[in-house]
């Protein structure tokens, strides 16, 4: 009688050391159903060129949904004069770097900043130019026919220059509050533009960009042009939050 109760004993016990496996088992199983994917390498990233000694930080804004099974569309982005630096950062703070954190839907596309050092302006950093977007070329699989440039105050200004020197390399141009030398027009002409400024410039004289527009207009070109009736200077957050600039720009395509 003893036995027959240690053996119900230990039958109970093996029965309590299955359930618990089970329940353990169970617990694995469905801790890995809800385990989260790895991060992915995307979002603002900040990437480092070295010029011997010397370190050129910019950043490089991947979306979420980035496959390098397929081709995606380039923006760079040349910042004002207040961003410039050292510090890889200010530049993403100002102008398309901010619209992005708003409205990342809008942005189906890998967006290159680099950063002009201080003291400088940016016809006087075009390497750091070169240099990042053929680094982001090589990291990217990036579109060669959708590849656009934009840029405010100083990087307007450079977008104008840049993008006349550079007219067979970007899909399409997007100054802003900027202004140019109206002779580079014949080159300018040869890219679809879309120019933005605030008629209450304070800073930039809104004839900057309008005498750009009439130039580039009369060298046969293809531009359209957009003043704010209402702005003063920062006319960058009512460009880059419009979603139809934005869609513009990443319609336009070399060869079109």
């Amino acid at each position: 009688m003893i036995a027959n109760l240690w053996a119900k004993v230990a039958a109970c016990a093996c029965l309590a050391i299955l359930s618990a496996a089970c329940i353990s088992v169970s617990a694995v199983e469905s801790h890995t159903q809800i385990k989260a994917n790895p991060p992915m390498n995307s979002g603002f990233i900040n990437k480092t060129l070295y010029e011997g000694k010397n370190a050129r930080r910019y950043v490089v804004y991947v979306p979420r949904e980035y496959d390098a099974t397929k081709a995606w569309p380039l923006i760079v982005f040349l910042h004002g004069a207040g961003e410039r630096g050292n510090d890889g950062l200010a530049q993403t703070d100002v102008g398309i770097g901010r619209a992005i954190r708003m409205h990342s839907d809008r942005f189906p596309c890998v967006v290159l900043m680099p950063q002009c050092p201080e003291g400088v302006w940016w016809d006087k950093s075009t390497n750091d130019i070169d240099a990042s977007l053929e680094a982001t070329l090589d990291d990217y699989n990036i579109d060669h026919a959708r590849i656009y440039l934009t840029g405010l105050s100083m990087g307007g200004f450079c977008t104008w220059q840049y993008g006349a020197v550079h007219a067979g390399r970007f899909a399409a141009l997007m100054p802003v509050c900027g202004g140019g030398n109206p002779l580079d027009a014949p080159q300018l002409a040869k890219v679809p533009i879309w120019a933005f400024h605030g008629a209450k410039d304070s800073v930039v004289p809104v004839q900057k960009s309008r005498e750009m527009v009439e130039a580039v207009r009369n060298a046969g070109g293809k531009i359209d042009y957009t003043e704010f009736t209402d702005l003063d200077h920062n006319s960058w957050d009512a460009t880059y939050n419009d979603p139809k600039a934005i869609e513009w720009l990443l319609k336009q395509r070399k060869g079109n």
